[in-house]
């Protein structure tokens, strides 16, 4: 929710000198307001904010020539991926081990599932039921007490279906705290973890119901489209301190035998998907990897849409 109390006129401000050390209570950007009397010969460009020190691990990525062949490798890296007993998740399990990640294959259910696809990678399982209050935070400090973390997946969510008219409050809050509140304690939690060192890079697997809307889906696409922004928010606040978060929207992805239970549905995208087909999770797992590497190194805030076009549609 947005407080009201932002002035509808921004007062005009000046930059102001900040200390080597600034005390928590002072904001980012240190501001003196101007008095009304000289606010005629003030500017009309906003504000420029006080430069923020870069840890040297997030500068030298950024400095450092890498080479092409180490670009996507992750080794050394661990990585924690949130509801990865199956489908998309599990894809992008396999595919940060097959980089050199070490991988937290977190569940919620399928515990045999986890346990199998940790023993095949070579990883370590986590249980957390993330519909909980609190979940998100105790899951990375678990994943944190078997030590550091460089990535983090948000992979887990809900989709269920239901009627715009018939959706009651429990339904609508239970999406929430899965697929908006567990992420953003999760994200919160790495960017504390990583806030001395520097570096790391975070990824939301949101969906392009997020950007557009979907009948039977208004309180899913209304949690995507918000993890989406929570995205560009922790970019914006966790970059001065060189920490990465992008999302992944990814379009239908076939995670097995959804071309028989819905027929009709796979017909019509494939109709309309630029590339004809539905997608799979190296898909999604690719563009993950890529922004969890050295790749993108200067990405942080993007969503990075992986739907074989379908959006890209006439519109009249």
């Amino acid at each position: 929710m947005i407080p009201d109390t932002a002035p509808h006129t921004a007062p005009i401000a000046v930059l102001v000198a900040v200390p080597d050390t600034v005390p928590d209570s002072v904001p980012d950007t240190a501001l003196a307001t101007v008095p009304d009397s000289v606010s005629g010969t003030a500017p009309a460009t906003a504000p420029v904010e006080a430069p923020v020190a870069v840890p040297d691990s997030a500068r030298d990525t950024a400095r450092d020539t890498i080479p092409v062949a180490r670009l996507l490798d992750l080794t050394g890296r661990r990585v924690l991926v949130t509801g990865a007993s199956r489908g998309i998740g599990a894809g992008i399990a396999r595919r940060l081990a097959e980089a050199g990640a070490s991988v937290v294959v977190h569940y919620g259910t399928g515990a045999m599932a986890a346990q199998d696809l940790a023993d095949q990678i070579g990883g370590t399982v986590l249980r957390q039921d993330l519909s909980r209050p609190g979940a998100g935070a105790a899951l990375i400090a678990a994943a944190l007490a078997g030590g550091p973390l460089d990535g983090l997946v948000n992979n887990a969510g809900l989709q269920p279906v239901g009627a715009f008219a018939t959706l009651t409050e429990a339904e609508v809050a239970l999406l929430w705290a899965v697929n908006v509140a567990a992420p953003f304690a999760l994200t919160q939690g790495f960017g504390a973890h990583r806030a001395g060192a520097g570096g790391g890079a975070v990824v939301n697997i949101a969906s392009i119901e997020g950007l557009q809307p979907a009948s039977w889906h208004a309180h899913y696409t209304q949690t995507k489209a918000a993890l989406i922004m929570q995205t560009r928010n922790a970019a914006l606040e966790l970059g001065a301190q060189g920490t990465r978060v992008n999302a992944v929207s990814p379009g239908l992805v076939d995670t097995g035998g959804l071309a028989a239970a819905w027929p009709d549905g796979v017909a019509r995208w494939q109709a309309r998907a630029p590339l004809r087909r539905l997608g799979a999770p190296d898909d999604i797992a690719d563009a993950v990897l890529f922004l969890l590497s050295d790749g993108a190194r200067w990405i942080t805030g993007a969503n990075l849409v992986v739907d074989g076009g379908v959006l890209a549609q006439n519109t009249w």
